[in-house]
Protein backbone atom coordinates (compact mmCIF):
# COMPACT_ATOMS: atom_id res chain seq x y z
CA UNK A 1 0.00 0.00 0.00
CA UNK A 2 1.30 3.44 -0.78
CA UNK A 3 2.16 5.37 2.34
CA UNK A 4 2.28 2.26 4.51
CA UNK A 5 5.54 0.91 5.86
CA UNK A 6 5.90 -2.65 7.03
CA UNK A 7 8.89 -3.86 8.99
CA UNK A 8 9.49 -7.26 10.50
CA UNK A 9 11.09 -7.58 13.89
CA UNK A 10 12.37 -10.66 15.65
CA UNK A 11 13.19 -9.63 19.20
CA UNK A 12 13.82 -12.38 21.74
CA UNK A 13 12.29 -14.94 19.34
CA UNK A 14 8.98 -13.06 19.42
CA UNK A 15 8.30 -12.37 15.74
CA UNK A 16 6.10 -9.39 14.95
CA UNK A 17 5.26 -7.15 12.04
CA UNK A 18 5.26 -3.39 12.41
CA UNK A 19 3.21 -1.30 9.97
CA UNK A 20 3.23 2.51 9.99
CA UNK A 21 0.06 4.45 9.26
CA UNK A 22 -0.93 8.10 9.38
CA UNK A 23 -4.40 8.96 10.69
CA UNK A 24 -6.57 10.39 7.94
CA UNK A 25 -9.16 13.08 8.58
CA UNK A 26 -11.93 10.69 7.49
CA UNK A 27 -10.95 8.34 10.34
CA UNK A 28 -11.78 10.88 13.04
CA UNK A 29 -15.09 11.70 14.69
CA UNK A 30 -16.66 15.09 15.40
CA UNK A 31 -14.35 15.54 18.41
CA UNK A 32 -11.27 15.07 16.23
CA UNK A 33 -10.44 11.70 17.78
CA UNK A 34 -10.09 8.47 15.79
CA UNK A 35 -13.46 6.74 15.62
CA UNK A 36 -13.26 3.53 17.66
CA UNK A 37 -14.26 1.19 14.81
CA UNK A 38 -11.22 2.19 12.77
CA UNK A 39 -8.95 0.31 15.15
CA UNK A 40 -10.41 -2.97 13.89
CA UNK A 41 -9.63 -1.93 10.31
CA UNK A 42 -6.06 -1.18 11.41
CA UNK A 43 -5.86 -4.60 13.09
CA UNK A 44 -6.77 -6.10 9.70
CA UNK A 45 -4.06 -4.04 8.00
CA UNK A 46 -1.52 -5.32 10.52
CA UNK A 47 -2.70 -8.92 10.17
CA UNK A 48 -2.57 -8.90 6.37
CA UNK A 49 0.96 -7.41 6.43
CA UNK A 50 2.05 -9.98 9.05
CA UNK A 51 0.80 -12.80 6.81
CA UNK A 52 2.38 -11.24 3.72
CA UNK A 53 5.74 -11.04 5.51
CA UNK A 54 5.72 -14.77 6.18
CA UNK A 55 4.79 -15.67 2.60
CA UNK A 56 0.97 -15.64 2.63
CA UNK A 57 -0.79 -13.91 -0.21
CA UNK A 58 -4.26 -13.76 1.27
CA UNK A 59 -6.05 -13.60 -2.08
CA UNK A 60 -4.16 -16.70 -3.25
CA UNK A 61 -4.89 -18.52 0.02
CA UNK A 62 -8.62 -17.91 -0.55
CA UNK A 63 -8.73 -18.61 -4.29
CA UNK A 64 -6.24 -21.48 -4.65
CA UNK A 65 -6.29 -23.18 -1.25
CA UNK A 66 -9.95 -22.47 -0.35
CA UNK A 67 -8.88 -21.23 3.10
CA UNK A 68 -10.72 -18.30 4.62
CA UNK A 69 -9.50 -16.94 7.94
CA UNK A 70 -12.78 -15.79 9.48
CA UNK A 71 -12.92 -13.43 12.47
CA UNK A 72 -14.99 -15.01 15.26
CA UNK A 73 -14.00 -12.68 18.11
CA UNK A 74 -12.43 -9.23 18.31
CA UNK A 75 -11.57 -6.97 21.20
CA UNK A 76 -9.83 -3.63 21.59
CA UNK A 77 -8.72 -1.66 24.66
CA UNK A 78 -8.31 2.06 24.09
CA UNK A 79 -5.44 3.60 26.06
CA UNK A 80 -5.10 7.15 24.71
CA UNK A 81 -6.69 9.12 21.86
CA UNK A 82 -5.21 9.32 18.38
CA UNK A 83 -5.97 12.33 16.21
CA UNK A 84 -5.78 13.48 12.60
CA UNK A 85 -2.25 13.31 11.11
CA UNK A 86 -0.77 11.28 14.00
CA UNK A 87 1.72 8.65 12.86
CA UNK A 88 1.04 5.30 14.46
CA UNK A 89 2.69 1.88 14.41
CA UNK A 90 0.59 -1.27 14.31
CA UNK A 91 2.52 -4.16 15.89
CA UNK A 92 1.02 -7.54 15.06
CA UNK A 93 1.99 -10.86 16.66
CA UNK A 94 0.76 -14.41 16.41
CA UNK A 95 -0.48 -15.37 19.87
CA UNK A 96 -2.00 -18.81 19.28
CA UNK A 97 -2.31 -21.33 16.49
CA UNK A 98 -3.75 -24.80 16.85
CA UNK A 99 -5.80 -26.69 14.30
CA UNK A 100 -8.31 -24.29 12.74
CA UNK A 101 -7.93 -21.61 15.44
CA UNK A 102 -5.61 -18.64 14.95
CA UNK A 103 -5.27 -15.70 17.37
CA UNK A 104 -3.42 -12.47 16.69
CA UNK A 105 -2.43 -9.75 19.14
CA UNK A 106 -2.07 -6.09 18.26
CA UNK A 107 -0.51 -3.05 19.82
CA UNK A 108 -0.95 0.42 18.34
CA UNK A 109 1.60 2.96 19.52
CA UNK A 110 2.66 6.49 18.58
CA UNK A 111 5.50 6.43 16.09
CA UNK A 112 7.29 9.39 17.68
CA UNK A 113 7.46 8.22 21.30
CA UNK A 114 6.09 4.66 21.54
CA UNK A 115 3.18 5.69 23.80
CA UNK A 116 0.42 3.11 23.71
CA UNK A 117 -2.78 4.11 21.94
CA UNK A 118 -4.65 0.77 21.88
CA UNK A 119 -4.17 -2.97 22.05
CA UNK A 120 -6.34 -5.91 21.19
CA UNK A 121 -6.78 -9.40 19.82
CA UNK A 122 -8.69 -11.16 17.09
CA UNK A 123 -9.53 -14.85 17.04
CA UNK A 124 -10.13 -16.61 13.73
CA UNK A 125 -11.38 -19.94 12.44
CA UNK A 126 -10.09 -21.37 9.19
CA UNK A 127 -13.01 -22.32 6.92
CA UNK A 128 -13.66 -23.26 3.31
CA UNK A 129 -16.03 -21.40 0.96
CA UNK A 130 -19.02 -23.20 2.47
CA UNK A 131 -17.95 -22.00 5.96
CA UNK A 132 -17.01 -25.54 6.99
CA UNK A 133 -14.17 -25.48 9.53
CA UNK A 134 -10.94 -26.96 8.20
CA UNK A 135 -7.25 -26.94 9.12
CA UNK A 136 -4.71 -24.92 7.18
CA UNK A 137 -2.69 -27.04 4.75
CA UNK A 138 0.92 -27.67 5.90
CA UNK A 139 2.39 -25.21 3.37
CA UNK A 140 0.44 -22.48 5.21
CA UNK A 141 0.45 -23.90 8.74
CA UNK A 142 4.21 -24.48 9.02
CA UNK A 143 5.23 -20.80 8.61
CA UNK A 144 2.67 -19.85 11.27
CA UNK A 145 3.95 -22.48 13.72
CA UNK A 146 7.45 -21.07 13.29
CA UNK A 147 6.17 -17.65 14.47
CA UNK A 148 4.52 -18.85 17.68
CA UNK A 149 5.94 -17.22 20.80
CA UNK A 150 8.64 -19.35 22.41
Amino acid sequence: MDGWLARVNDVDDNFYNETKIRVRYAETDRMGVVYYGNFFTWFEVGRVEFLRDIGFRYREVEEVDDCHIVVVEAQCRYRSPARYDDELLIRTRLKHFRGPVVRFGYEIVRADNGAEVADGETTHLVCDRQMKVRPLPPKLADPLRERLPK
